[in-house]
């Protein structure tokens, strides 16, 4: 049921003053509009950053398709607007809105938020105050929606505690249905929010309810673990989890956005979880176990999809894409099925091991987008340490084999600040890219195009390196200004991450409830679009963390004893926090031997 005097106001008034004015309108290739009349509840699920970043995002159309494929539900979409339409918004006192019937926000039952990364908590802040929905759970009524969370940022839930009702941990195909049915139930059957929060977190096993826990007594003012304040709910979540990936409906009419995204192409999930040990990476333990869809699905998946869309490119979808077992065998099967029909196939996330050296001979991708590899780091000894098991062997033996088959360009993403990093590995960062360089021009005869991508390393929640200490300011600043001295040949680009954006990452997705406070704050003072360079500033934050009274310091750069409680605790994984620890012991143990 669109609401048309909404839409008329923002299309004559708004649109014409905005950039970019096809993402805030809707009526996409297979986007969903419902009679609201028709179905028994309304979910919007909530992207906080823009529509180009939020419609890029694979599990958004999943959960889209999920919902709507029931005839009791709608399921629309919204993203944060930009600043433009931000200032227009309140000048002219209208509400953020839905793309599939203009509905406003606060009419849903339910508003789903996607945490994809931890420098979106802002936006969230703008979703819910231009929605005109209470910024704090605690002050909002039967007459608001649902307001919950889920994604990989929600591995430490405790910073965003006071903005969400609920957090949703695991996979959301089963879980975000189950949530919504049982908060309809709980309304039609009556009674407060407070209880109605209680039964949810009482009977769903992956649902946590942040009121009914409270920060234990933290003497020595390190972030603090939680525990619950009601015998009925439990001391820890755990996640739910999708067992057979082989039966679940995936998106085959995904919605063809308007406006140019980071991604335009169809995503075809092949497994979920990655069988890596990779003690720095959080989805290696958050996305487990590992599970696959058989080629045949896979197939009938991306023609379906090509068919509904009309999209020229398909990307096989996974942690580690060549950790599929029989992925010689799919890539040749998609490529008789779609070279044909001058359908490229993108292979992201390809592991480099034994297999990569076969790879390379198979792959007949879009050449002109080159291949991208994860090395992490450039020596092999400090590779061992962090548990990725790969060698530079096998990485230049499948850029050979590529070359020969015609690539001509190559980005690598590394990492810096690593624990135990040494001088040494900063020198390989260089020696490597410059080596694959000069490899190319061996095999081609012109130079290789080499991009060398160097984040700062952030120890994360739910890894091995949680109790570890992240680096310094100071530090990074040192380990750039190394790499590009060390720099020579004009074929090798190198581009290291902002220094102050992974500071503000660590802080945010390692702190406690205590966050919550800077991080309304930094709203307040205008934050916005954090992850986003150009909006970015550092000076808010660090005004809103003096005032909110967070030792940065000690949050940050002081490690912590593994028997130590973290806020993150009462969330599970899979392996459980023992399986953390050992490979805790075991880093630590390679660190000394070398």
């Amino acid at each position: 049921m669109l609401n048309q005097p909404l839409k008329d106001r923002i299309v004559n008034y708004l649109l014409p003053c905005v950039q970019a004015p096809g993402q805030y309108i809707g009526g996409e290739l297979n986007s969903v509009a419902k009679d609201h009349r028709t179905v028994s509840g309304k979910l919007c699920l909530a992207f906080p950053d823009a529509y180009s970043i939020g419609m890029s995002n694979h599990g958004m159309q999943v959960l889209y398709d999920v919902m709507n494929r029931r005839s009791d539900w709608a399921c629309e979409r919204a993203f944060t607007p930009l600043a433009d339409m931000e200032s227009l918004l309140r000048e002219f006192r209208l509400p953020l809105w839905s793309l599939e019937t203009f509905t406003p926000l606060g009419r849903f039952d339910v508003l789903g938020f996607t945490l994809q990364y931890d420098l979106c908590s802002t936006n969230v802040l703008t979703m819910l105050d231009l929605a005109d929905i209470p910024l704090t759970a605690k002050d909002r009524t039967l007459e608001h929606p649902l307001v919950i969370a889920g994604g990989p940022g929600t591995a430490n839930p405790e910073p965003m505690a006071r903005f969400i009702d609920l957090f949703v941990f695991g996979d959301g195909e089963e879980s975000l249905p189950q949530v919504c049915d049982e908060w309809l139930r709980l309304k039609h059957a009556g009674g407060c929010r407070e209880s109605m929060l209680a039964a949810m977190a009482a009977r769903l096993p992956y649902v946590y309810v942040p009121r009914f826990y409270r920060p234990v007594d933290n003497s020595n003012d390190r972030p603090a673990a939680v525990r619950p304040t009601r015998d009925d709910v439990p001391c820890l979540i755990t996640p739910a989890v999708v067992d057979d990936l082989e039966s679940m409906p995936a998106p085959t009419s995904p919605i063809v956005p308007y406006v140019e995204c980071v991604q335009d192409r169809i995503a075809v999930e092949i497994m979920r979880g990655c069988p890596g040990r990779c003690r720095f990476c959080q989805s290696t333990t958050i996305k487990r176990p590992v599970r696959f869809r058989s080629i045949e699905t896979i197939l009938d998946i991306a023609v379906e999809s090509y068919r509904n869309t009309g999209y020229n490119d398909i990307s096989l979808l996974s942690l580690s894409t060549s950790d599929y077992p029989r992925f010689d065998e799919l890539l040749r099967r998609m490529q008789e099925t779609f070279r044909p029909l001058g359908v490229s196939i993108s292979v992201p996330s390809l592991r480099i091991n034994e297999q990569w050296r076969t790879v390379a001979d198979v792959l007949n991708t879009d050449r002109r987008s080159g291949l991208t590899l994860a090395p992490e780091v450039a020596l092999d000894d400090m590779r061992e340490q962090i548990g990725k098991q790969i060698t530079n062997n096998d990485l230049y033996e499948g850029c050979r084999k590529a070359f020969e088959n015609g690539f001509s360009r190559v980005k690598l993403y590394f990492m810096c600040g690593l624990p135990g990093e040494r001088e040494a590995d900063l020198d390989g960062i260089i020696d490597m890219a410059e080596t694959i360089s000069r490899l190319g021009r061996e095999i081609s005869g012109r130079p290789v195009a080499v991009v060398a991508n160097v984040s700062n390393f952030v120890p994360k929640p739910q890894t091995p390196y949680q109790w570890n200490a992240m680096q310094t300011r100071e530090y990074f600043h040192y380990a750039h200004e190394h790499l590009y001295r060390r720099k020579r040949l004009r074929s090798v680009q190198l581009r290291c991450h902002n220094v102050e954006s992974s500071l503000l990452e660590g802080i945010l997705c390692r702190g406690d409830r205590r966050l919550g406070d800077a991080i309304e704050r930094a709203w307040r003072l205008g934050a916005r679009f954090d992850a986003w360079s150009e909006h970015f500033q550092p000076e808010l934050w660090r005004q809103a963390m003096a005032e909110a009274d967070i030792d940065v310091e000690r949050m940050l750069h002081v490690s912590y004893p593994v028997d130590t409680q973290l806020p993150w605790d009462h969330i599970c994984i899979r392996q459980g926090r023992s399986y953390l620890e050992r490979e805790h012991s075991r880093s630590i143990d390679q660190l000394a031997k070398g």
